[in-house]
């Protein structure tokens, strides 16, 4: 794999839930302008790896370093420049699509409602825009949440199934997005089943279960 002195890299990560050995001794580098795609059965650990790149877990063994830093020395310089989307959109049901963007990306940068608009409207569903997430389709739902990601204008996505409940136009604007991030010089984990055909420097990751 490619050096990520620049990026982010994880050196033989291991990590425990109980007596089940989840993940072992796991490493990755991924370089800026690059995306590495993580697959695997169900309970292989894609979603407890995002979790350890994001910060949220801590390995029992191995490290996460983001620019040749270690990322817990400083945790908040890291989550300034990363975005986590989980499986779910994870979306709080009674504010509106746009209030929900407004409370995400204003934790990372002072943002406008008219540019918070744009962003939905890129991603279909400006329509949404003042209208409750609970009332929302799954499919709308989860380009709101592609919509906060691309919002927070992070260099780092890790996107854990981020094409659940896309239809096929969906799926292809959300390659797109990742294309134009990886070009501006972003980096992008996303764990997928299946194959994303990007055109930028991509590579795999296969977890065993």
């Amino acid at each position: 794999m490619n050096s990520a002195s620049k990026g982010l890299a994880a050196d033989q990560v291991h990590l425990w839930r109980g007596d089940r050995h989840v993940l072992k001794g796991v490493s990755l580098g991924v370089a800026p302008g690059e995306m590495l795609r993580i697959s695997g059965a169900n309970g292989a650990g894609k979603t407890t790896l995002l979790r350890v790149l994001c910060g949220l877990l801590r390995p029992e063994q191995g490290s996460v370093s983001w620019r040749g830093r270690l990322i817990r020395e400083d945790p908040a310089a890291y989550q300034a420049d990363m975005t986590y989307a989980s499986h779910e959109p994870a979306l709080k049901a009674d504010l509106t699509a746009l209030e929900n963007l407004r409370f995400a990306v204003g934790l990372k940068r002072s943002v406008t409602d008219t540019e918070l608009r744009s962003h939905l409207d890129r991603v279909g569903v400006a329509a949404c825009a003042d209208l409750p997430t609970r009332v929302l389709s799954a499919g709308q739902r989860r380009r709101v949440s592609i919509a906060r990601v691309v919002a927070q204008r992070a260099s780092l996505w890790l996107l854990d199934e981020p094409f659940t409940n896309l239809d096929a136009r969906g799926s292809e604007l959300l390659v797109q997005l990742l294309d134009e991030h990886l070009a501006s010089g972003g980096l992008a984990l996303v764990a997928a089943h299946h194959d994303i055909r990007v055109a930028r420097a991509a590579s795999h990751l296969e977890l065993a279960a």
